[in-house]
């Protein structure tokens, strides 16, 4: 079996899973043993069962894929993920991009306890901007020539979202 193959089915088996038993009630275990691979494929390909991705099909072609990663491995950065997402250009204005960002942000704010979302975007990708600015992101600063795109450097935006509705702890007297 191809590598690419195995992560293809990881993450196939891993959405199934997590649309049918939800994410909280889907263990590492239930993944491997429905994707019938061991736990070094799984760690291979990703850190852990909160790095897998979502992917979007539409008619049985890949069209999108997002995940929200940990931003940092100091104890500090535990509070923040970065997100990343990508819509295929034939498959953008579709509501793809929504449908992905919805399923991260309700992920993060009712699962996670993640308090800050980041992420960057190229300053003149104003279409992914409105998307993450509909989804409560700003922006926080410019990166400048953050990235090497067709020999040229180009700028982008740092954004983020800070969860609009924190999680708090509710007492009751005994």
């Amino acid at each position: 079996m191809v590598a690419a193959d195995t992560r293809t089915r990881l993450v196939l088996t891993a959405m199934r899973l997590f649309w049918e038993k939800g994410y909280g009630s889907t263990s590492v275990a239930d993944v491997l043993q429905a994707a019938k691979v061991n736990s070094g494929s799984l760690y291979h390909f990703f850190p852990g069962k909160q790095d897998l991705l979502l992917v979007a099909e539409v008619n049985g072609e890949l069209v999108g894929q997002a995940g929200l990663h940990p931003a940092g491995v100091a104890i500090r950065r535990r509070h923040a993920m970065y997100l990343g997402i990508s819509v295929a250009s034939t498959a953008q204005r579709q509501g793809i991009g929504t449908a992905l960002m919805t399923a991260l942000c309700d992920y993060a704010d009712n699962w996670l306890a993640c308090l800050r979302i980041e992420l960057t975007v190229y300053t003149d990708n104003e279409i992914a901007q409105r998307l993450y600015r509909n989804f409560g992101f700003e922006v926080e600063g410019t990166l400048r020539a953050y990235a090497l795109r067709d020999g040229v450097y180009v700028d982008a935006y740092s954004m983020a979202r800070l969860h609009p509705n924190p999680p708090t702890v509710t007492r009751s007297d005994a």
